[in-house]
């Protein structure tokens, strides 16, 4: 076990390389993995749902917008009142109750009891996201922050990517429920995983708060226009993201494209191209600003999105990797600005930049399936540039917005 005498004095917290850094590292990247699997496994699933239940594109997806949707709701008080109760614990048992969960949505009778459970689950988790990155911002040293938060982003990256390629190839052969039962199998070992890894807290507990005491710190944060335009980021970001990924499987399946759906799953592979754009993203933002990099990197997932457009399928997956790649880099850096800028209650700075982005996964994507089921691809490319357009606008409004604190 790491103890606080392996930090070196007056860092503020563990410094890259060192024990405590790779252990913190390697236990907030299962956690990561754990949630995003967890959450994002169905995505690849939603074709072979719609199908088995009769239901249209859009409506398929309610298996994902339901979890994400209810952790938008809850992740604000959630995360809020239960930093106080220790972090540690209560990442364990979210990531627990979650995964057993999982374990129990393969026998969902019915469309509605399959939702129903998958929103459970985003209740279930909706405390691990922030708490993890309030963790990192009070365990790391500030310089190695942008490293440490692009580690944690890439857990979470080969989480979704694990996720939809697990669960689409065990379908494959055994039906979306063996798929499901699978992913809770494999969310549980990375939940022990997790708690064996985790380093002793060396910061100090934060004070207990009271749900009447929440809505100063949210206001304070709501009223700083630098976090306003991060939040709208991570808003916008998602929507396009989670748009790409639930109805590019649709396309690929059909005329012209006819693609298998077991190749059709490998589509997710594109998320290591992610992995590698979080983290080189939270260097380079450490090292020239993240002034400089958001911009660039929400501007490269527009200009991909457009390459998605021809239906020649080689420009259709480079588009989608360069896409992964801008979206990561933008999410990287603009969820570990949050908690630098927020001069007081980083947890619930983070917590409501999580809100924006998974409000942005369960609303922009239903509305990225209305898109899809009216005008095809083309409106879901429309849809794409309206929302990253407006993202490139406000990063470009954030550069022009003094820092309450040097970031």
């Amino acid at each position: 076990m790491t103890t606080t005498a392996s930090i070196p004095t007056g860092t503020g917290g563990h410094e890259r390389g060192s024990a405590g850094y790779r252990r913190l590292g390697a236990a907030l990247w299962c956690a990561g993995l754990a949630t995003f699997v967890l959450v994002y496994c169905v995505q690849g699933l939603l074709p072979t749902l719609a199908a088995e239940f009769g239901v249209s594109s859009s409506t398929s997806s309610l298996v994902l917008s339901a979890t994400t949707g209810t952790l938008a709701l809850a992740v604000v008080p959630l995360s809020a009142v239960a930093e106080s109760w220790g972090r540690a614990r209560v990442m364990t048992i979210a990531l627990a109750a979650s995964a057993l969960l999982g374990v129990l949505a393969p026998l969902a009778p019915s469309f509605g009891a399959l939702v129903g459970i998958r929103a459970l689950q985003g209740i279930a988790l909706a405390a691990l996201p922030a708490l993890a990155m309030a963790h990192l911002t009070s365990e790391v040293a500030p310089r190695a922050l942008g490293g440490a938060v692009g580690l944690l982003i890439a857990g979470n990256t080969l989480g979704g990517l694990s996720g939809r390629l697990v669960a689409g190839f065990v379908a494959e052969f055994a039906g979306w429920r063996a798929a499901l039962a699978v992913i809770g199998g494999l969310s549980l070992a990375c939940t022990v995983a997790f708690r064996l890894l985790l380093p002793p807290a060396t910061a100090p507990a934060p004070p207990r708060v009271r749900l009447r005491e929440l809505w100063s710190p949210v206001r304070g944060h709501l009223v700083d226009p630098g976090l306003r335009c991060l939040f709208g980021i991570g808003f916008l970001l998602m929507a396009a993201f989670v748009t790409v990924y639930n109805y590019l499987g649709f396309r690929l399946l059909a005329s012209p494209f006819g693609l298998p759906s077991g190749l059709v799953g490998l589509i997710f592979l594109g998320y290591l191209a992610g992995t590698w754009g979080s983290t080189t993203a939270g260097r380079l933002g450490d090292r020239y600003g993240r002034r400089r990099v958001l911009w660039a990197a929400v501007l490269l997932a527009l200009a991909a999105a457009l390459l998605t457009l021809p239906t020649w399928l080689p420009l259709v997956l480079a588009g989608l990797v360069l896409f992964t790649v801008g979206f990561f880099a933008a999410h990287s850096v603009a969820s570990s600005w949050v908690g630098r800028r927020a001069a007081t209650a980083p947890g619930q700075a983070s917590a409501l930049y999580l809100l924006a982005y998974y409000a942005g996964s369960s609303i922009g994507g239903s509305l990225g399936g209305v898109a899809y089921d009216h005008a095809g691809w083309g409106g879901v490319v429309g849809y794409e540039v309206a929302l990253l357009a407006l993202a490139v606008g406000l990063a470009l409004v954030l550069r022009r917005v003094p820092p309450p604190v040097p970031d």
